[in-house]
């Protein structure tokens, strides 16, 4: 078939751009150094802290950062928020991103990484990796699906695109499954933990936290995602969209506080807050800045307002969140005989893939209608 006429003009070779691309091909560098000499000689992982930098942030973090795309996905289409479909693609393609980013984190940390095939076939369904590992892949490829209209439009591929549209809500429904399955199911990954993890985070209840974080999360994303990729392509700011997603934001936020703080009584960890030492003061750090200090911002009628108001408020969320992510994980293996600090090359690619998201945003915007649609349809 012949492929779309419209032009898609080269991203201007700027600073910004080049810092990025840079930062990618250095983190790619320090990847295939890690492969060379392997995990020992590469990273300082042990046998005491297996899961370092690399599983805190490009899995933990990168998950969540994702949940924009079943976030939005379920607004528009299933609870029926029209006007939230403008920012549909965009969603979704950032949470395609982000479970690319996922995948290539996990290979690198892998340390036999050829063999991760395994879990594909060799089920052991005793292992709550098993059901972590089957999301991560099914859900991965649901979003291949739910953005594959979008490339079907840009080479004019209208008849399997039509076909691709047929199947369109079935597979929006199951991507909302299996996310809500996966972003619930990493915190029972450390559900097997009760005697490591502290009392402010551990609890039973940690599933749907780790699930409404994520929801708020998510939001927060495409929050910022809006208003920075609006500046950078020079588009008009989505300032209604953009309200309302704070709206979602600071409800959803809400919600998580008075959860959090009733099962904290619940379990009779409310003095922990303040005794627990070196956890009490990340607990502290992690609930102001990523939930009370956004609560406050998104009330005030001058941020929701300001397009940098909203800006500022999304990334105290998202630093938030991902310090909730990073504490939970590195808690969970603190010891008497655990002492950790990511190598510089566990740095180097971390911000080489945090690099590689953005420089495939940034080329998947350019050269596809992430942000049109042929007919206005999706």
């Amino acid at each position: 078939m012949a492929a779309n006429t419209t032009s898609y003009a080269l991203p201007a070779p700027g600073a910004g751009f080049m810092t990025v691309l840079v930062l990618t091909l250095v983190g790619a560098a320090a990847a295939i150094y890690r492969f060379a000499v392997g995990l020992g000689a590469s990273t300082h992982l042990s046998d005491h802290v297996p899961w370092g930098l690399w599983i805190g942030v490009d899995v933990l973090a990168g998950v969540a950062l994702a949940a924009g795309g079943f976030t939005i996905a379920a607004a528009v289409y299933i609870f029926n928020m029209k006007k939230y479909k403008v920012i549909a693609r965009p969603a979704i393609l950032t949470a395609f991103i982000g479970y690319t980013a996922v995948v290539i984190g996990l290979f690198i940390d892998i340390g036999r990484p050829l063999s991760f095939w395994h879990p594909i076939v060799m089920w052991n369904y005793r292992s709550i990796m098993f059901e972590v590992v089957w999301c991560i892949t099914l859900y991965s490829g649901v979003l291949a699906l739910e953005f594959a209209p979008v490339v079907l439009e840009r080479w004019n591929m209208m008849r399997l695109r039509r076909i691709l549209k047929f199947f369109a809500f079935p597979i929006v429904i199951l991507g909302i499954v299996l996310s809500f399955l996966h972003q619930s199911s990493l915190g029972g990954v450390f559900l097997i933990m009760p005697h490591k993890i502290p009392n402010l985070w551990y609890s039973p209840n940690m599933t749907y936290m780790f699930f409404i974080s994520a929801v708020a999360l998510g939001l927060a994303t495409v929050s910022l995602e809006s208003i920075v990729s609006a500046r950078a392509l020079k588009r008009p700011q989505e300032n209604e969209i953009v309200q309302g997603l704070a709206r979602g934001v600071r409800i959803t936020l809400v919600i998580y506080l008075v959860l959090k703080i009733a099962d904290l009584a619940y379990h009779g960890a409310l003095p922990d807050i303040f005794t627990s030492g070196k956890a009490s003061l990340f607990f502290l750090i992690e609930m102001l800045i990523g939930v009370i200090v956004p609560i406050v911002l998104y009330s005030l009628r001058s941020i929701k307002a300001s397009v940098n108001g909203l800006l500022f408020a999304s990334s105290c969320v998202i630093a938030g969140t991902v310090l909730n992510r990073l504490n939970v994980n590195f808690f969970a293996q603190a010891g008497e005989r655990t002492s950790y600090f990511p190598s510089i090359i566990e740095i180097l690619v971390t911000v080489g893939l945090v690099s590689f998201m953005i420089l495939l945003y940034r080329l998947a915007v350019t050269y596809l209608p992430v942000f049109h649609e042929e007919g206005g349809q999706h």
